[in-house]
């Protein structure tokens, strides 16, 4: 039996040598390359993170010391020490373990965290509960040096108060140092100059100082003053002791007893603290080490060779015939350029970051600040400038949206990726959201291809429309098309497919779900129209108002909140033009955080898959049919629909 095997929980730590738990970080990476090499998942960061994890718990006693994770994508050791290895193998799977904490797997995880810059804050709050509250224990956010781009973080450090004990961070920077290190006198320096003995007694020699009569102030502020000049000089001490944290470091993020030691000399400290380890990302995987981008979120791979398995499908994603087209559109005109926050790989941009670095811009995890930034780029009016964000991101920047850029009516083009469900991902990555939140601002457009040839020619028309405009798309495969790129007007929805019946209004590319459900009504004999809006603002009223005089049943299909998506729209829609005698259904994602899985479990979890709609349209109309009437439709209809279908999709895509 492995050490590994033995851990059922972090007390099982408490005993082990030095030479086991050196041994054990050595079995938590194969477990995790093991497991990533089937599921995939974030590789390159958990393998950076063994050692210093160990040491966490080794050193504290979790849950009642509180490890608050910032992003949380670097918690697999955590996990295999607190009780999970059991279930380990069904990482990011349906019904499996969360890629990210997720307090309801676990007691030692406290807080669901997905998005980057969040540890600070909650740590200064549940310390400030526990102070309150009279108890005792540590409270420990572990950061990333990414962090500190994010805005959030620099205000809760801000907000550090210098008398706050028992709070100490982890500093994990696996990157980059925030400053340049310069040989061994800047680790000897750094330790004198930081560690909690030094900071105690330049403490107490300030604190004497300021009470000698007359100059005592004047002495003791030169003598920080000096103190501080000298940690510049060195180390990044002065950086973070300007916010009231005492630093340790750096120091090596693969030495173990480094890591305790550090721990241990840093527990009775009267201040808070913040210890900055250097970690490499992908350790003990080589082509991780050399590619820690590329595993940051890994595909499965050999765990021979540590390549990457062969897609089993051919067809480009959405993000990736984005990527492609920006790239073409930005090689025909120099006023094309687009901002990033910290998803250039994710959003198929390193091409054009490659080739045009001054068009293609990356402002780190600060996702408030890119739309902030786009708009500026935008005001001078020369620029055709695209803000590339995930859905769930674009909600930390929904301020930016509605006072930068829709206020300013600023004709900003915002191409949002891994809008719907963000699958193994999970609660808090699905971007379902989105439109409730645009859908508000005055001004803005919203539109949603079904396909790439779609996208395409969304992507070319909307600077012609001088608005802010939203084009939000999933991470799938689709078809590409070939077709020469037609203008898209402004608010111009399409007819797939025209029946009697039910009108199907179906967002994106829930049209290919709409088009199964047409087969499957027809077979019933219920004669369907399929219609795809394109925009969901402005809608085509012109179009509602003719298929409304011939259809009394509507049905709305989006991979999006019900509540405040397309349903809700077109409800709105039918309210204000007094349509009140049609009746509606209404399909999509259920007001619920929504957990991890692949899409295709998901959407059947939740009845989004043809047969579920199917029946639920059945049901909710009680449609009854003859069945002779629906042999006969059967026989003079299903040919010609299939035929439709297939015509449809070949000229569509």
């Amino acid at each position: 039996m492995t050490i590994l095997e033995k851990i059922h929980s972090p007390q099982d730590l408490k005993n082990l040598s030095l030479t086991d738990m050196t041994l054990l970080a050595s079995e938590v990476r194969q477990r995790i390359i093991e497991v990533m090499s089937i599921n995939g998942g974030h590789l390159a960061s958990n393998l950076g993170a063994v050692e210093l994890t160990i040491a966490l718990h080794k050193v504290f006693n979790s849950p009642d010391d509180k490890f608050i994770w910032d992003v949380s994508h670097q918690t697999y050791t955590h996990k295999l020490l607190t009780g999970r290895n059991d279930r380990f193998n069904k990482i990011r799977q349906y019904k499996g373990l969360c890629g990210f904490s997720h307090p309801k797997e676990s007691n030692h995880d406290h807080f669901y965290a997905g998005h980057a810059g969040t540890a600070l804050s909650l740590s200064l709050g549940v310390a400030k509960n526990r102070d309150v509250t009279k108890r005792q224990e540590y409270v420990i956010p572990i950061i990333g040096d990414a962090t500190l781009t994010c805005g959030m973080s620099l205000e809760a450090m801000n907000n550090i108060s210098r008398d706050l004990k028992k709070f100490i961070v982890i500093l994990n920077d696996n990157a980059m140092s925030i400053s340049k290190n310069v040989g061994a006198i800047t680790h000897i320096l750094s330790r004198l100059l930081s560690n909690p003995t030094t900071n105690k007694i330049y403490h107490e020699i300030d604190s004497l100082l300021s009470k000698i009569p007359g100059y005592g102030q004047f002495l003791a502020e030169k003598g920080h003053k000096i103190t501080e000049s000298l940690k510049n000089l060195v180390s990044p001490a002065a950086y973070f002791e300007q916010y009231g944290l005492s630093y340790i470091g750096p120091i090596d993020g693969h030495d173990i007893r480094k890591i305790i030691d550090a721990l241990e000399g840093v527990k009775n400290s009267q201040w808070p603290v913040l210890l900055h380890v250097l970690t490499r990302k992908g350790e003990g995987m080589d082509e991780a080490i050399k590619n820690p981008i590329t595993y940051h979120g890994a595909k499965p791979f050999s765990r021979d060779t540590g390549k990457f398995l062969p897609n089993p499908t051919t067809k480009p994603t959405f993000p990736k015939i984005f990527g492609a087209h920006i790239l073409k559109m930005a090689e025909k005109d120099p006023s094309v350029i687009a901002v990033t926050p910290a998803m250039s790989a994710g959003s198929c941009l390193d091409d054009f970051m490659a080739k045009f670095p001054d068009r293609c811009i990356d402002v780190g995890i600060a996702e408030s600040h890119s739309i902030g930034y786009a708009g500026g780029i935008a005001f001078g009016g020369k620029m055709k400038v695209v803000a590339s964000i995930y859905a769930t991101f674009l909600q930390r920047a929904m301020d930016n949206v509605f006072h930068d850029i829709c206020l300013q009516e600023l004709p900003v083009l915002f191409a949002i990726d891994r809008a719907g469900i963000s699958g193994p991902d999970g609660s808090t990555h699905h971007g379902i959201y989105d439109i409730g939140f645009l859908n508000a601002m005055p001004n803005m457009v919203i539109t949603q291809p079904r396909n790439g040839q779609v996208l395409k020619e969304l992507m070319e028309s909307a600077f012609s429309w001088k608005r802010p405009t939203a084009i939000r798309y999933p991470n799938l495969t689709t078809e590409e098309g070939d077709q020469p790129l037609q203008e898209r007007q402004l608010g111009k929805g399409e007819v797939l497919i025209k029946g009697k019946e039910i009108l199907i209004i179906a967002l994106g590319h829930m049209n290919t779900t709409a088009l199964k459900v047409h087969a499957q009504l027809a077979e019933k004999g219920v004669d369907s129209t399929v219609m795809d809006p394109v925009f969901v603002k402005p809608l085509d009223s012109e179009l509602l108002h003719q298929l409304l005089h011939t259809h009394n049943k509507i049905v709305t299909i989006e991979e999006h909140s019900v509540t405040v998506g397309l349903g809700s729209i077109v409800n709105n829609f039918l309210m204000r033009n007094g349509f009140n005698n049609v009746q509606v259904l209404n399909l999509g994602i259920p007001e619920l955080f929504l957990d991890h899985g692949s899409n295709q479990e998901l959407l059947a979890e939740i009845g989004l898959t043809p047969g579920a709609i199917t029946e639920k349209i059945v049901n909710h109309f009680e449609i009854q049919k003859d069945p002779d009437a629906i042999t006969i439709f059967n026989k003079l209809n299903i040919n010609a629909n299939e035929k439709k279908i297939e015509n449809i999709q070949t000229l569509k895509n």
